[in-house]
């Protein structure tokens, strides 16, 4: 969309309402209607208006084929039927099929094409479209066709809503209707209906609000929304400032309900955020971690923008070099901020729930393959994708979330050791250079890979140690050595389970229609990859003893010690072999912090996960 300098001004502030701009100056805007008759059986009815069409060729209208934030193909199409097109007047228009995400539109005299559809969806998460009788969670690429050439116009849409519903959404209100300013900004808008319950705050001069539904109670939303704040106080603290929302609002559109899938998205000004999990109870904190990474990407991702995703292309699947810092750098901060918080309120518990997890992900052979940007280059193939033939992933692949939340953790610390700064400081950099500088709901400067690099040497005053730093950790896979990173914080790194012989990775010997098999790959340089055992072998005998029941297999290993050598016959593939198998410790290491931790130990790990937040 063209504005006038004016009209950008107010745009940025919010102030100016649809329409946006007078028809005098633009092309009529995109209008949606959405019902829902049929919503026990999961339908929804749509009309989109495209009007002042051009005439002389057809008007192209397609689905999504993928969604902000996700990388791989979804195939939205597959779920749009009883598709027709009319004029304003309501004669028939030709229409034609030429691909299978989408439809060709003949237009008439008056140069408007009404194309209308029913489209199923059943499931509540972030990618997709939820409809039942309780409510409706759309995903607006899931959700709402559009024709290709119109980018740049205004969005209108209006909810007919059951009894009992509102509208959770970053969109501008107006009244019946509910605005976009333009294409990109509309599919970036999840919006939840439903008989929300609702909590708002301010914050900087925003009001950031909590649109939920869930079967809990108004005290379970209380308590839920005060430990919200503190993850929004303390992801603030990181960057020095929020983020100026485009309509003054951050929207948690939120869906704790029995039939949501466990999700997280995250979007310009708002977050769809579902789970089955309850609000209340052990549920409370799970939830809360997705809260806390999901709000920290209204900085990073959405604002502070990879230039490979900008602008996100909805025809095709969207590949990056920079998820290991869009994604993995807050995964690192989602469960920081937790324990800035007090949501987490020891360091043991952040220990077990978060550092963990990031030292052992890079125990795989995967992490140990490739570096960062290979593993972010891989999302289409991982995330939310589908495919039904096997693959190697458990050798060549771990997820750019944990390799860049491990190197995060590894920066932080080396930046706090080495050069007496952090990563905050580094973060706050990059958002003045590459995130708060925005312009017609984008970023002015989306940022490259040798940006990333050229500011730690900034924020360091070490240009040589960026360049190590990037070469060995990010173009490469060198390992960081975390018990001596972590050490000076008075944590130590160790063995989990050093006493303890394992026979495969944890899960990977399962007992299966009565039967032991290997259910996924073993893993290159583990006893029963140097053996040739693999999946779907079945163990016959282990020790000499067969395996008839859940029981004999753990019962048999605890005869046995680390290093011992045990006879395991085996069918592969209609083969049956008997190998040595040596029975070793688990690689697992756990962080645990040390019990006599110096007061130079704990004045630096309170520097470092102590509340930052004032």
């Amino acid at each position: 969309m063209l504005h006038s300098s004016a009209a950008r001004l107010l745009l940025g502030l919010g102030l100016l309402t649809a329409p946006l701009l007078s028809q005098a100056q633009q092309a009529a805007p995109v209008q949606y209607r959405i019902s829902f008759p049929n919503a026990a059986h999961h339908e929804a009815q749509v009309v989109a208006t495209f009007a002042q069409v051009p005439a002389g060729r057809p008007l192209q209208v397609r689905m999504a084929r993928s969604s902000p934030g996700r990388y791989a193909l979804h195939e939205f199409a597959k779920n749009v039927y009883d598709v027709q097109a009319t004029d304003a007047q309501g004669k028939a228009l030709p229409l034609s099929h030429p691909d299978p995400y989408g439809w060709d539109v003949t237009p008439g005299p008056d140069g408007t094409v009404r194309f209308s559809y029913t489209v199923f969806g059943d499931r509540t998460d972030g990618t997709y479209l939820g409809i039942d009788a309780q409510h409706a969670h759309l995903n607006i690429p899931a959700t709402f066709a559009y024709a290709r050439g119109l980018d740049q116009r205004p969005v209108e849409v209006r909810f007919d809503l059951p009894a009992g519903w509102n509208v959770a959404s970053q969109l501008q209100p107006g009244g019946e209707v509910w605005r976009a300013p333009h294409f990109q900004y509309f599919m970036d808008s999840p919006t939840s209906l439903g008989a929300h319950q609702v909590r708002s705050w301010q914050e900087d001069g925003r009001t950031i609000e909590m649109q939920v539904l869930h079967p809990g109670t108004a005290a379970d939303l209380d308590r839920y929304a005060e430990l919200t704040k503190g993850v929004v106080r303390e992801a603030r603290a990181v960057f020095g400032e929020l983020p100026q929302y485009d309509f003054g609002r951050y929207t948690f559109v939120a869906d704790y309900l029995p039939q949501a899938s466990g999700d997280g998205m995250e979007h310009r000004n708002s977050t769809s955020v579902t789970n089955a999990r309850p609000i209340s109870g052990p549920g409370a904190l799970d939830n809360l971690g997705t809260v806390s990474h999901e709000f920290f990407h209204s900085w990073n991702v959405e604002r502070i923008r990879p230039r490979d995703l900008e602008p996100f292309d909805f025809e095709r699947a969207n590949m990056s070099d920079m998820l290991w810092f869009a994604e993995g750098f807050t995964q690192y901060y989602g469960e920081l901020l937790l324990r800035r918080s007090g949501a987490y309120p020891t360091d043991k518990q952040y220990c077990d729930e978060a550092l963990n997890g990031l030292v052992n992900s890079m125990q795989v052979p995967g992490a140990q393959r490739y570096g960062a940007i290979y593993m972010s280059q891989q999302a289409p193939f991982v995330d939310a994708a589908r495919s039904i033939d096997p693959s190697n992933r458990a050798n060549t692949y771990q997820s750019y979330y944990f390799v860049g939340g491990a190197n995060a953790l590894a920066l932080d610390l080396l930046l706090r050791q080495r050069y007496k700064t952090d990563l905050d400081t580094y973060m706050r950099a990059v958002w003045q250079q590459h995130g708060k500088p925005q312009k017609d709901y984008a970023p002015e400067r989306p940022y490259t890979v040798p940006e990333l690099q050229r500011l730690l040497g900034q924020v360091s005053g070490d240009t040589a140690f960026a360049g190590q730093f990037f070469r060995q950790h990010i173009y490469r896979a060198t390992p960081h050595d975390y018990a001596a990173l972590l050490a000076p914080a008075g944590l130590l790194v160790r063995p989990a389970r050093p006493d303890v012989p394992t026979f495969g990775a944890p899960g990977q010997v399962a007992f299966t229609n009565k039967r032991y098999v290997i259910s996924y790959g073993t893993l290159v340089g583990s006893p029963l990859y140097q053996v040739g055992l693999d999946r779907d072998d079945e163990i016959l005998r282990f020790d000499g003893k067969e395996l008839k029941s859940e029981k004999d297999l753990p019962k048999l290993l605890k005869k046995h010690k680390v290093g011992d050598t045990v006879p395991v016959e085996f069918r592969s593939r209609g083969q049956v072999r008997t190998v040595q198998v040596p029975l070793t410790a688990s690689t697992s290491l756990a962080v645990v912090p040390a019990e006599q931790a110096t007061p130079e130990q704990l004045a630096f790990r309170a520097a470092w996960l102590g509340a930052k937040a004032k």
